[in-house]
């Protein structure tokens, strides 16, 4: 398919798989690193693979199907696949990504939030890892690789942020990482807001999309997401809705160390792509993430 599937090639595959569904509107909705995506007759989706990895996209499809019987969150389902054209299609799922909320407005629901995904990850983390063989990988990169990785991206953004967070900043790329988890667990693996969705107006969580990165990870990992996004008494809350038996304490030093190395990946994409939503939340961050 390439790395930019045109609307023709859109239809082309639609037409494949249904041939009676008739394409009244199209529009594109997404064109990240991973993903290219358009939304039809405003209720499929229609996502398309940057990278052609046909086995992936079959893995996906599955996937999908597992998340549907046990996420306590609305998540796509599943219309179609085609491995061939890297190409999965899915249900529209109700709501606005909670990035695009005002930033204002989105503070006012973060513990909330933050509370239907700390239930999220409850039920994900406690999936059996069998059920999952051969579906996603698993990501267990050494946290000094995260670290090396934030310090190259800080490199990259530094004349962006201000210079009261420049000590703060360089103080955690200079000290030593957290220890590592000691256990795996299944996750989202990218639960920024940017897929999370919400009902703008109550704030209620509606869908979580997007799940391409969804691996065998820490169980910190996601959370720091959750806490780079929407801030302290949100990473709380989440904490307080997820019944594991983890370490809380364990959970919470990684999960601090994963936002703050994410933050800087965020705020060079935001960048590179002139997209100010990524720009903004991320210099917003620097208050609870690297405080002055």
């Amino acid at each position: 398919m390439g790395s930019h599937p045109s609307v023709a090639d859109l239809l082309g595959v639609v037409a494949g798989h249904l041939p009676d569904y008739p394409v009244d509107s199209v529009v594109r909705i997404g064109a990240g690193l991973d993903n290219t995506a358009y939304e039809v007759n405003g209720e499929l989706v229609v996502r398309f693979s940057r990278k052609p990895d046909p086995d992936r996209v079959d893995d996906e499809a599955r996937l999908l199907t597992v998340l549907g019987e046990v996420s306590p969150l609305p998540v796509p389902v599943l219309v179609f696949a085609d491995p061939a054209q890297s190409c999965l299609a899915y249900t529209r799922l109700a709501g606005l990504p909670l990035l695009e909320v005002p930033r204002q407005q989105r503070s006012g629901h973060g513990e909330s939030v933050a509370t239907a995904l700390g239930g999220l990850l409850s039920a994900l983390h406690s999936l059996p890892l069998d059920r999952l063989a051969g579906l996603v990988d698993t990501d267990d990169h050494p946290l000094g690789e995260w670290r090396r990785e934030a310090a190259e991206n800080y490199r990259a953004v530094a004349t962006h942020v201000p210079a009261a967070y420049h000590r703060s900043v360089e103080a955690f790329l200079a000290a030593a990482p957290p220890d590592r988890a000691d256990t795996a667990v299944f996750s989202h693996g990218d639960l920024g807001i940017e897929h999370v969705l919400v009902d703008p107006d109550t704030g209620a969580v509606t869908g979580v999309i997007d799940w391409s990165d969804a691996a065998i990870v820490d169980p910190a990992y996601d959370f720091g997401l959750v806490y780079r996004d929407l801030g302290p008494a949100a990473l709380r809350a989440a904490l307080v809705a997820y019944r594991t038996g983890a370490d809380v304490a364990a959970l919470c030093q990684r999960a601090t160390f994963y936002a703050r190395c994410n933050l800087f990946e965020d705020l060079l994409y935001g960048i590179e792509t002139d997209q100010e939503r990524y720009v903004d939340k991320s210099l917003a961050a620097l208050d609870w993430l690297f405080p002055a």
